[in-house]
């Protein structure tokens, strides 16, 4: 994993508004307090989210971007890019690749941030079929399409040039092999979950759950007691 003073610019990529907040604003945050820049691109708008059927889903569309606007700035983002796939339709095709590589290509992050591409029966729900189709995407697109000068040939993502992403960082994955300490983060990481206001319930119960849930992740890699940590799967792509 590379040190924060090696990094200058990450890309998150997610499928849903609130998948980052999950998974990786504890990492976010400090990163944003060393300087680096990290942007946000959202797959979907999460228009299939939410428990209210009395919201139409183009209005879900619209609650989501605005949650996700405002759990960005909790955590010191202030960039998103929104490529306004279906979401529950997500497939890892080459449009979907394109969009993906025009965006790496302009952020030019050295570290993207990501789902795993593969689905895990351990987990239901961190195996969303839209999760491991953008996952899968968000891969092709780091190796080969983004640093291949020749892909995508007439397209807008043709006219950028080519850029080589050196790590990807793979969120919740079953086989992570790195961590990153983000027990000064966490009230950061909450209040960016709780701006979802649209996906939950209860607020406080899903709260209690995920404290106890970074908390024994930390537990698993060492960290002493009362810290919490997001782990990752490290890949490199240099």
């Amino acid at each position: 994993m590379l040190n924060l003073s090696e990094i200058e610019r990450v890309l998150v990529v997610t499928a849903h508004p609130d998948d980052v907040d999950f998974g990786a604003a504890g990492t976010v945050a400090n990163m944003t307090d060393a300087g680096i820049e990290v942007v946000y691109c959202l797959v979907t708008d999460g228009q299939a989210g939410g428990f209210d059927h009395s919201v139409p889903r183009d209005e879900m569309a619209a609650i989501r971007r605005a949650e996700q606007t405002n759990a960005a700035a909790a955590v010191g983002v202030t960039r998103l890019i929104f490529l306004g796939h279906m979401d529950g339709a997500a497939v890892a095709d080459m449009a979907m690749r394109h969009d993906i590589s025009k965006v790496i290509r302009e952020v030019r992050p050295q570290v993207v941030i990501t789902h795993n591409p593969m689905r895990n029966l351990d987990s239901t729900y961190g195996s969303h079929p839209d999760h491991i189709a953008t996952g899968e995407a968000t891969m092709c697109a780091v190796y080969p399409d983004a640093r291949n000068p020749f892909a995508f040939v007439g397209s807008e993502c043709a006219e950028l040039e080519d850029w080589a992403v050196s790590e990807v960082w793979v969120m919740l994955g079953a086989e992570a092999n790195d961590f990153v300490d983000i027990t000064e983060q966490l009230d950061r990481k909450i209040r960016a979950l709780r701006c979802h206001a649209s996906q939950h319930r209860d607020p406080d119960a899903m709260e209690e759950r995920v404290r106890e849930w970074w908390k024994s992740i930390a537990a698993e890699r060492g960290r002493p007691e009362g810290s919490s940590a997001e782990a990752f799967r490290v890949v490199d792509t240099k």
